[in-house]
């Protein structure tokens, strides 16, 4: 602690920048409290806890300057401040400040608010030697994205040491960087790594927050994820698990959830925001100023409206990819930062964020909340037509070809606008809320009743098809109808247009039991389970993940158009199982289950560069079905019902495709 004597009282500092920062000499601390009338700075030193008066204000800005404080100093704060409608200080509580680098113990619902044993802050040396670390920098043509849950993915892995299972550096463990290597992904995408409580109800019912959309703590890295078998810090750790992962050529997209807090309704915890300054952090209803706009549907909605608020998310963006090396964010509930705010505006103008990939979950509960395709040039977003509309085709026949055309071509309909391009939109089949590839091909119904909501929780209609038997089965029939829609889905995701995401576990057969809402299932039932995976399921998923960067036809940066390109060919062309272009009747003949497209070769400039044109077919029906080809010999790249899939076969005059499948074929 160097030589701090916490009883001689703070210099007056200075309001910049916001939180606590050691300058080799001590700390300046500061605190944003628009309302407040009085701020104590408490440390923890030797187990005793002193307060000290923050002695100056600055543009409702409070600071103060400690000298001799240094790296390791827990710190809390207390706020006085008015008891009236809107307002909840109370100078019991011990309060987190919003730009806390590092939390150390551990919080309780059964302690004292104002007890040395709550959640307190922590100063930190932000010192790291990254060496030569670089962002890979893929281009969103290019990527392929793998969501992905810390601590899921390795607790059970057989080949992580058992001290890294479950942690930020069992994540970029060598095993890990084998099988993502293997795939040939190109991004993880992870579940919420900012410090995150517990809902009381779940702790009282022996459960936990296993996704982690419930933050506390905007700056800091989840301190449960992290294995310290090294003697690092949480946020060392973290930066080693990026500078490994970025050595792989792997990019790192956070999980970010800024449109509520962990404080949840009324009834919730005061840590920090709601003691520091309820009316500025959150948004209150006019009509009752004591309840939270919920458009969350978790209790409250951050007020990105605000200035200091709106500056708090630029912040907090700002430290994970200038401080943390990351290389983007998928903002959770992402309508929510842009009602009556100026956030879409601050980072569209903002330079360290331009560089970054930007994805929108673009919908909430609130008024008109529902904004897919709506979202602004620079932004890519959870395209959840797409996943509605495959799973509608495959599994349940409510969507014809005319809508799986729509989405295979990039969804062009909702997102072709101001310039925008096919990468705007995220396709995904599955994604942590809902049910897992091989749940969603072997239960009819959610199957949630070990969160303890009697199974009201969780989405009931979701397109899910059990092929004749609810759950787990030895019926080989049942296996095999499973084993194909499982590859025919997985097709479709890597020949579609746009940005693909496949959930973690996907590849090798995971299940929940039917249990699409796993938020609170930190346990066998979410973790991965390595030794049970289906190996010839990964070796397949690798397979189309290396054919769609083998022909960049699959990952086209402009959209299709129909028209002819410079080498005379048109770059798309739907193909009816006749052997000739799809018509207007085509489209809406009863009951189409069968269509093929044609992709004209890349244009290159290149001679020694072979261009190739590629034929995608696909059937859905109940039979076996022989499409007619184009003229000329095509080489059979995938079949995805065949035992040996990427066979490589020639074909002439017709090829045969079984039941529920897809195959794709090249022509020089």
């Amino acid at each position: 602690m160097g030589t701090l004597n916490s009883d001689a009282g703070l210099l007056a500092g200075r309001p910049w920048p916001l939180g606590a920062h050691w300058d080799g000499a001590g700390v300046n601390f500061t605190l944003f409290s628009a309302h407040a009338e009085r701020v104590e700075l408490c440390v923890f030193v030797d187990g005793r806890m002193h307060a000290l008066p923050l002695p100056e204000c600055t543009d409702q800005v409070w600071h103060g300057y400690l000298p001799g404080a240094a790296p390791g100093l827990s710190y809390a704060f207390r706020v006085h401040g008015p008891n009236t409608p809107g307002h909840r200080f109370d100078p019991q509580h011990l309060l987190i400040d919003p730009y806390a680098r590092e939390l150390t113990d551990i919080f309780s619902y059964g302690h004292s608010p104002s007890s040395s044993n709550c959640l307190k802050a922590c100063v930190v040396d932000e010192a790291f030697d990254w060496g030569q670390d670089a962002p890979p920098a893929i281009p969103w043509a290019d990527s392929i994205l793998y969501e992905i849950h810390v601590k899921g993915a390795t607790r059970q892995h057989p080949c992580v040491p058992e001290a890294l299972r479950g942690s930020y550096a069992g994540l970029s463990s060598p095993a890990m960087l084998k099988h993502f290597k293997q795939l040939g992904i190109t991004a993880v995408n992870l579940l919420p790594v900012h410090c995150f409580l517990d809902e009381e109800r779940l702790v009282h019912s022996g459960r936990a927050n296993y996704w982690g959309y419930n933050t506390l703590a905007f700056f800091a890295p989840e301190p449960r994820y992290a294995a310290r078998a090294s003697g690092q810090s949480v946020i060392s750790e973290f930066r080693s698990m990026v500078r490994s992962l970025h050595a792989a050529g792997i990019e790192v997209i956070l999980d970010v959830v800024y449109n509520h807090t962990a404080e949840t309704d009324e009834t919730g915890p005061t840590v920090s925001f709601r003691g520091i300054d309820n009316a500025s952090y959150y948004r209150l209803p006019a009509s009752d100023p004591n309840a939270y706009e919920n458009f969350s549907g978790c209790g409250n909605s951050l007020n990105l409206a605000h200035p200091r608020v709106l500056q708090l998310v630029m912040d907090s963006l700002r430290y994970w990819v200038g401080e943390m090396h990351v290389d983007g964010f998928r903002f959770d509930l992402a309508t929510s930062l842009t009602r009556d705010s100026g956030f879409l505006a601050a980072v569209r103008q903002d330079p360290m964020l331009a560089r970054v990939k930007l994805i929108a979950e673009p919908w909430d509960l609130g008024p008109d909340g529902y904004r897919l395709g709506r979202f602004t040039p620079g932004w890519s977003e959870w395209n959840d037509r797409f996943r509605d509309d495959v799973r509608a085709f495959w599994l349940t026949g409510e969507t014809g070809v005319a809508g799986l055309a729509q989405r295979l071509a990039g969804s062009s309909e909702i997102f072709r606008r101001c310039g925008r391009t096919p990468q705007a939109g995220v396709n995904f089949i599955t994604a942590h809320d809902g049910f897992t590839l091989r749940d969603l091909v072997s239960y009819q119904h959610k199957h949630n009743e070990l969160n303890g909501e009697n199974n009201r929780d969780g989405h009931g209609h979701n397109l899910s098809w059990n092929c004749g038997v609810e759950g787990e089965t030895l019926d080989p029939l049942v296996l095999r109808q499973r084993h194909h829609l499982q590859r025919a889905l997985l097709a479709t995701l890597f020949v579609a247009q746009g940005v693909p995401m496949l959930q973690g576990g996907d590849e090798l057969g995971r299940s929940q039991s039917g249990n699409n809402n796993a938020y609170c299932q930190d346990n066998l039932l979410t973790w991965i389970a390595w030794k049970q995976a289906d190996v010839e399921l990964i070796e397949y998923t690798a397979g189309l993940i290396h054919l769609r960067q083998r022909f960049a036809q699959l990952r086209q940066p402009a959209w299709l158009t129909g028209e002819a390109n410079a080498c005379g060919q048109r770059d798309v062309v739907w193909w009816h199982p006749d052997g000739r272009e799809m018509s207007g009747n085509d489209w809406h003949a009863p009951h189409p289950g069968a269509l093929g497209f044609i992709l004209a070769a890349e244009d290159s400039d290149d001679a020694e560069q072979n261009p190739q044109t590629l034929l995608v077919l696909i059937n859905r029906d109940n039979a076996a079905l022989t499409f007619r080809l184009p003229p000329g010999v095509w080489q059979q790249h995938c079949d995805s019902s065949a035992d040996i899939p990427f066979a490589s076969l020639p074909r002439q005059g017709s090829s045969t495709l079984s039941v529920r499948s897809v195959q794709l074929l090249s022509q020089d």
